[in-house]
């Protein structure tokens, strides 16, 4: 089912086009752009089941940062990112197509979208959803977006035990500079065991606190707040 889904709604991940990515973007241009690149909370990062990574959303570069704390080579599972439909236009949107991204219209989600959401999460996989929408670059108080808690509750209702990750990340400027620092910190995961509007409401509630606590331990790490 996931395999002729992903035929008509997008292309997948392409080995070759990911192999490559993974050198150019790890090997090459997050080392050489930052000096000290730090992970914290690896050890939260779940090995098996249904996974949604909601990260802080401060650069450009976080995409590449979870890619390398969270991808393939350390949870031998790829980060497949669920991205808006105006990112998915142009030259970016050829490869990112090829690199397991898939659009979504937040103002309008169309059935297919979310179906194919579901069918990864059934299957296994590793998914990254900003709950932000947006880059916040000056930490300004988190403001959640439904998408996340919708999507988890749809996927609990399939049967599919959903473990949410919160995510912080931080530079040590507030637009990352070349040969400066950053740093990403994972929480515990939040597991959806309830669905219901109450249910979402604490499940935000549990969401914003933990990202809010990994993004100061991330801050921390680089100096950002002592």
């Amino acid at each position: 089912m996931l395999i002729e889904r992903e035929k008509k709604f997008c292309k997948g991940i392409n080995p070759l086009w990911g192999k490559l990515s993974m050198i150019a973007t790890q090997d090459i241009v997050l080392k050489t752009y930052f000096k000290n690149r730090i992970v914290l909370g690896q050890e939260n990062l779940p090995d098996k089941g249904a996974v949604v990574l909601a990260p802080t959303h401060r650069s450009r570069w976080d995409a590449l940062m979870l890619t390398m704390a969270a991808g393939r080579r350390i949870t031998k599972r790829d980060c497949r990112f669920m991205v808006t439909v105006s990112e998915m236009q142009g030259l970016q949107g050829w490869f990112l197509t090829r690199l397991g991204c898939y659009p979504i219209d937040k103002k309008n989600p169309s059935l297919i979208s979310l179906r194919y959401s579901i069918d990864l999460l059934i299957s296994g996989q590793q998914l990254v959803l900003f709950p932000e929408g947006r880059i916040n670059r000056r930490s300004k108080p988190i403001n959640l977006e439904k998408g996340l808690i919708r999507l988890s509750q749809l996927a609990y209702r399939n049967g599919v035990d959903v473990q949410v990750v919160p995510v912080g990340i931080a530079y040590s400027e507030i637009r990352p500079k070349l040969f400066g620092s950053a740093s990403i910190c994972f929480e515990e995961p939040i597991e959806i065991s309830k669905t219901g509007r109450k249910a979402a409401e604490q499940f935000d509630l549990d969401l914003l606190n933990k990202m809010r606590s990994a993004e100061e331990e991330a801050q921390k790490a680089i100096g950002r707040i002592s």
